[in-house]
């Protein structure tokens, strides 16, 4: 009997495996495994002398039929015959369990063989640790490989190592293959086209671009690379979203495929292979796999040239092209277009489209899917319908992912009819986020009738939603009255029950609010006025989230201040504000400017300035909101003067001044008739590129009309509407002719097409063409230059005149 070496390293790791065993069943031994079988043999007397092949038979038998306990016996009585056993005797049993996977079995198999001084073969070795990578045992499979290069009778070692790479890569952990690295350096086994193959999915799998780099580098020193070698090359960086290494291995590819130079063909099992010898190459004793150093600058200089393909006459080719070449080129044409769709490059993918039609590749499902995806995110979802017109010309039928992604960008543009239709034609749902993109548009467009009807669609497909469903359903259902309208008993109670039943879904579903589900019901109970219950769910955010999560809990509370400040529950706000600091929670921007509107409930100067000197503090520099809440409280006490002077400060500190601001001063002038300070804002807001709303025009002319002032409130009107129209005369003469036609036309058609644009949320547009469509009736005609009107000349030549603030 041949000695072993290492017999005392082999013995020891054995007796882990026995020990692992138990260790894994809860302290106890398993029924079949270790001593307990062995009294159990040894008193029921099996002890005899089977043939070698018909007691493998047995046993492999016993484990296929999941008699587990059987198979033990049958190994303890396979064991103690007198016959002569070597490694070929227990080959079988090994390989039945490296393809059940029974890792258990393979360790007690181990166990006797080295009892038996069994001299064991590469073949063993390689089954076992096989075995023991599909059960997830790669430790001890690492264990197992450490012997394995002092055995003399191993020499095929580089495939163990080329598997257990592999089964890294299924069970994503990176540690155990540096550790497989560092022992093929240490044993010199070397490496072949199989093991750069894993190490590049292992890089992928850390997000490691620069190991890519490394890879090919290293590969290409070794290995003229091949088609097979170059599609995972080409794969890899696109999984990185390099997509100019990817593109140019794509061209170094399709040179080498219309070259005739490669030669491809499959296995048994139907994959891919390289009818060229694969030879390893030696170890070089110093490649790493992690933390390896990487002139990022010179991460794209590949020895290959960028080069045109214009130039190449395809039909040179000195051999037909076999289908697993021209499939394995697709396939890697698929991947670099699925990359410009990653990162929104629709040029080159046009360019791969096209160049695929030069060489004579038909685009596939999968290419259109990548190529309309690439468009559709760029240009918007016309492309992208034209594309799929195409794609039915050609009878290619578009995969739900491209259906999905195309009502994922209608609903974003609005387009729900088109989107709810690319809905329809999906054969097989299997993610909510294209539902959950239209209940958003429904949302958006305020229509909660069409949601109810997608909500349906997606019971009636068992499409089980997720959080995002839930956090558009309160948006969308949380609010019983329409916009400006206040609550009432009736709409209380039935908000109420809403998110009750919204909530206990979501409960059946085994989710949990999310911050946004959480704002989106505290604004539905802000804007009912149900104080009560915001302050209950506020209590329940702080449970659900940690106080010091600022990205999570700041926002909740900005949204219970808002909502208070909103009902004038000033004091309410106050106090929660109080604990929200005290508590170690940090306030934004927004709520110091939640606060200092407060502030104008309660007409308090000091304490807003106070506040001001807090958001200093904390880094925070005063905005237009701002300037708006501090307006509002010296307008309170109608202060004017005071009102103006802090206007012209904050212009002069650069603060970027809105509409709703300037209206701020207008709401109150007009209620005071204080015409000389309406003339001088619009003037400023005019002056400083401001332009107008509904309510700008709204205060102006009602402060006009009090006085008596029609002609001149008319014409302010006019003035008004045309500079919300046009942003300060920049409309074409065309625009303007349609314009005038809408305006002045009689037909009852045309009111129907100025009301157009409010349904697209352009209700500026639409407020100011029925303003012009009034005015026209009472003979003012319309002018589409507000720089003649007498009217805006005089607030011009009045602003110049003063020495107020500008």
């Amino acid at each position: 009997m041949p000695k072993l070496i290492s017999k005392v390293r082999v013995s020891s790791i054995v007796q882990g495996f026995s020990k692992l065993n138990v260790i894994r069943n809860g302290g106890k031994e398993v029924g079949g495994y270790s001593q307990a079988m062995r009294t159990f043999t040894t008193s029921m007397g099996l002890v005899g002398e089977p043939g070698s092949r018909s007691g493998q038979k047995q046993i492999v038998d016993a484990l296929v039929l999941g008699e587990r306990s059987r198979a033990v016996s049958l190994l303890y009585e396979f064991s103690l015959g007198n016959n002569k056993l070597s490694a070929n005797d227990f080959a079988s049993i090994l390989q039945s369990c490296a393809r059940l996977p029974d890792p258990l079995f393979v360790m007690e198999t181990w166990k006797i063989m080295q009892e038996k001084e069994i001299d064991i073969s590469d073949k063993c070795y390689s089954l076992a640790v096989q075995a023991l990578c599909k059960g997830g045992y790669l430790k001890e499979a690492l264990s197992l490989m450490s012997i394995m290069g002092e055995n003399p009778n191993c020499y095929s070692m580089l495939p163990i190592y080329n598997n257990f790479l592999a089964a890294c890569y299924e069970t994503q952990t990176v540690d155990y293959a540096n550790e497989c690295i560092g022992l093929m350096e240490h044993q010199m086994v070397g490496k072949n086209e199989i093991t750069y193959a894993q190490l590049l999915k292992l890089a992928v799998l850390q997000q490691n671009l620069s190991a890519v780099h490394e890879i090919w580098k290293e590969c290409s020193q070794f290995y003229s690379n091949s088609i097979i070698s170059l599609r995972k090359f080409i794969w890899s960086f696109t999984e990185l979203r390099d997509l100019e290494s990817a593109y140019m291995t794509l061209q170094h590819m399709v040179r080498l495929v219309f070259r005739g130079s490669s030669y491809i063909s499959r296995t048994a099992e139907g994959r891919f292979c390289d009818l060229r010898l694969d030879i390893p190459v030696p170890s070089t004793g110093n490649w790493s796999f992690i933390d390896i150093s990487f002139d990022t600058e010179g991460s794209s200089n590949f020895d290959m040239e960028r080069q045109s393909l214009s130039g190449m006459e395809v039909n040179t080719v000195k051999t037909p092209l076999n289908a697993s070449v021209m499939k394995l080129l697709r396939w890697s044409f698929n991947d670099v277009m699925h990359a410009c769709a990653k990162v929104q490059n629709c040029d080159l993918a046009e360019q791969l489209m096209l160049q695929m039609q030069t060489l004579g590749l038909q685009p596939s499902g999968s290419t259109y899917a990548g190529f309309i995806r690439a468009i559709a995110t760029t240009r918007g979802f016309s492309d992208g319908v034209e594309v799929l017109k195409v794609m039915q010309e050609k009878n290619i039928k578009p995969h739900d992912s491209t259906l999905a992604i195309l009502a994922v960008i209608c609903s974003r543009e609005l387009e729900l009819n088109l989107a709810e239709a690319f809905l329809d034609e999906m054969s097989e749902i299997r993610s909510p986020r294209p539902y959950n993109a239209f209940l958003e548009a429904c949302d958006v467009l305020d229509q909660p009738e069409r949601a109810v009807q997608i909500l349906a669609k997606m019971k009636k497909l068992n499409l089980q939603p997720n959080i995002r469903t839930y956090e558009s359903l309160f948006s969308l259902f949380g609010n019983v009255n329409a916009p400006y309208e206040e609550g009432n008993m009736l709409s209380q109670v039935d908000v109420a029950k809403r998110i009750n039943v919204i909530e206990m879904d979501m409960m059946k579903h085994g989710l949990q609010h999310s911050h946004l589900s959480l704002k989106n019901v505290l604004k539905a109970l802000g804007t009912e006025g149900m104080i009560k219950e915001l302050i209950q769910y506020l209590h329940a955010a702080e449970n659900r989230f940690s106080r010091y999560d600022t990205y999570m809990i700041t926002p909740v509370y900005n949204t219970v201040l808002h909502s208070l400040v909103e009902a004038k529950e000033s004091k309410t706000a106050t106090k929660i504000f109080k604990s929200m600091v005290s508590s170690g929670v940090p306030p934004d921007a927004a709520t110091y400017n939640i606060m200092i509107d407060c502030c104008s409930i309660i007409g308090c100067f000091r304490s807003a300035l106070a506040l001001i000197s807090m958001m200093f503090r904390n880094g925070f520099n005063p905005q237009a909101v701002t300037l708006t809440g501090l307006l509002k409280i010296l307008l309170r006490s109608e202060d004017f003067d005071g009102a103006l002077k802090l206007l012209n400060q904050g212009i002069s500190e650069g603060i970027q001044l809105d509409v709703l601001l300037y209206n701020t001063i207008l709401q109150v002038a007009s209620e005071k008739g204080r015409i000389d300070v309406i003339e001088l804002i619009v003037e400023q807001m005019h002056l400083h590129g401001v332009l107008p709303d509904p309510s700008t025009c709204s205060y102006v002319f009602t402060a006009y009309v009090d006085h008596g002032l029609y002609n001149t409130a008319m014409e302010a009107l006019q003035v008004l509407s045309v500079r919300m129209i046009a942003g300060g005369d920049k409309d074409t003469d065309e625009k303007q002719s349609e314009l005038e036609n809408l305006i002045l036309g009689e037909d009852s058609e045309d009111e129907s097409q100025i009301l157009e644009p409010f349904k697209d949320s352009k209700e500026y547009l639409t407020v100011a063409l029925l303003q012009l469509r009034w005015c026209a009736i009472l003979g003012y005609p319309v002018s589409w230059s507000p720089s003649d009107s007498q009217w805006a000349r005089r607030l011009s030549s009045n602003l110049a005149s003063t020495s107020g603030p500008l």
